[in-house]
């Protein structure tokens, strides 16, 4: 055999480091993860689209930032065009609109949901191949539609089970902090990304560490030497006095921050932007609990060009931010040279999930496997399944044991793993069934409350029997909902 015999491996089996492989339990709690989310996006008018994990490399480079670029896996297509696999989904979609003027008619809603990868250092809930769950609004400008995704993303927290104090939208505008950087001098675009990247670094290094970064520099807990934006003290105060306003409601934050920017460049305008986005959160019923004004949250996307935001869990501040997004009015001018207005919002459903288990608000879901047809010796297989088939026809989801190669499981084994699986209906057909036209149907639940307590052996026995009744065989079907339920 090409790369080993048996009992002689050839290959070493492993995952590459940042990537995973998803047991069953993993692979049904993204599906009705996504189901979920894909559910409340549906409510606000968003219709699926998808794109190609691979992207042109040039589509790609420039529009997250100089991090984004280092972190993109590229390649060579069969034609030795350059390539890369997609980082996110919002930069595509943009490519999308621009691709096919004609088939879009603006304004436009899309959700789309698959993986997307990043060569980032690996962290709790943070992989390399991950799935991200995105809403996309292409065609309007109105402030309106960033509060829409703002509410949509909230809608899902609470779809989730998430009450209020069980998360929070952080909310902040570009026009704001630009605004801002400009009237202490900083107008130079590198100078400006640069502040930026430090800033958002607030919430892992701590304001200390950002208050060094932002001037000369400073060395991590590794040793390694972090280059400084290299701002005199006077500048690194009033932006470390920027991103330290704090208030009680919206409307406080944005008064606190206009008193900072409202005599800069555009800074009234901006100003007059957030307090429009206030008012519309209220309208659909956003408190104050549930979304703030944060003027340090940076996000460290080059593309964005006014709200942006990001959603945290405060009880897993591990895990960071599970969702984020804002609004991107140049990107699609990338490929058209004219604006199209965007702006959207992304979940990460892995981190999602992980940041919800660390929290004990989800549990995995159980086998889809509702019935398990159990073998028992003399039963011909051709019965089983026509069995299975009765059971399947009528939409219920059904296994059959055929058995393991080289290991002989008597009935209590195949019981026990229906157990294991969390299979809720066992079906024995023995030959006194087969003759006489019924089937054994055994709720495995019923028999599992009964023994719970039980410590006598000939009672623990009989009490296997619990929930089991036979039925006639065309009463299979109807007995075995009765169970499951539907």
């Amino acid at each position: 055999m090409e790369g080993g015999t048996a009992g002689k491996p050839g290959v070493e089996a492993r995952t590459l480091k940042g990537f995973r492989d998803l047991m069953p339990a993993d692979v049904l709690a993204r599906e009705e993860m996504a189901a979920k989310i894909r559910s409340v996006y549906s409510r606000f008018g968003f219709v699926p689209l998808d794109t190609p994990a691979l992207e042109p490399l040039d589509v790609l480079t420039g529009t997250g930032g100089e991090e984004i670029n280092k972190s993109l896996f590229t390649l060579k297509t069969p034609e030795g065009e350059s390539a890369a696999l997609r980082f996110d989904l919002t930069v595509p979609f943009a490519r999308l609109v621009a691709q096919y003027p004609e088939k879009f008619k603006l304004p436009f809603r899309r959700c789309a949901v698959g993986p997307v990868w990043r060569a980032d250092k690996p962290d709790p809930g943070r992989w390399r191949e991950f799935w991200q769950c995105d809403i996309d609004a292409a065609g309007s400008d109105s402030v309106s539609v960033d509060a829409e995704v703002v509410a949509a993303l909230c809608m899902v927290m609470r779809e989730v089970g998430l009450g209020r104090g069980e998360f929070l939208v952080r909310i902040n505008d570009r026009r704001v902090v630009d605004a801002f950087l400009a009237g202490c001098g900083i107008s130079e675009p590198q100078v400006q990304k640069h502040v930026l990247r430090v800033v958002d670094k607030l919430q892992k290094a701590g304001l200390e560490n950002v208050r060094r970064e932002l001037g000369p520099g400073r060395t991590d807990d590794s040793g390694d030497k972090i280059r400084g934006v290299g701002l005199d003290s006077a500048v690194v105060e009033k932006i470390v006095q920027f991103i330290s306003v704090k208030a009680g409601n919206r409307k406080s934050v944005a008064d606190a921050v206009s008193a900072l920017v409202s005599r800069t460049e555009g800074g009234e305008a901006a100003i007059n932007q957030l307090m429009a986005l206030d008012s519309a959160l209220e309208a659909l019923g956003i408190s104050d609990s549930e979304a703030v004004f944060d003027p340090a949250l940076a996000r460290g996307l080059d593309y964005y060009t006014g709200p942006v935001f990001e959603v945290v869990l405060p009880g897993a501040p591990d895990f960071g931010s599970v969702a984020g997004g804002g609004r991107y009015d140049g990107l699609a001018g990338r490929f058209t040279g004219t604006v199209i207005p965007s702006t959207g919002a992304s979940i990460g459903i892995d981190r999602f999930i992980a940041a919800l288990r660390k929290l004990g608000r989800i549990t995995d879901p159980g086998s889809p496997t509702k019935v398990l047809v159990v073998t028992i010796p003399g039963t011909p297989p051709g019965e089983l399944m026509k069995l299975a088939t009765e059971l399947r026809t009528a939409g219920i989801a059904t296994e059959v044991f055929f058995g393991q190669t080289g290991v002989k499981a008597g009935v209590k084994d195949q019981l026990a793993l229906a157990n294991s699986r969390g299979i809720p209906v066992a079906i024995l057909v023995g030959e006194d069934e087969l003759k006489a036209g019924t089937v054994s149907v055994k709720n495995m639940g019923a028999g599992s409350s009964e023994r719970s307590d039980i410590k006598d052996p000939e009672a623990y026995r009989k009490a296997g029997k619990a929930g089991q009744v036979t039925v006639e065989r065309g009463k299979m079907v109807e007995t075995v909902r009765g169970i499951i339920g539907g």
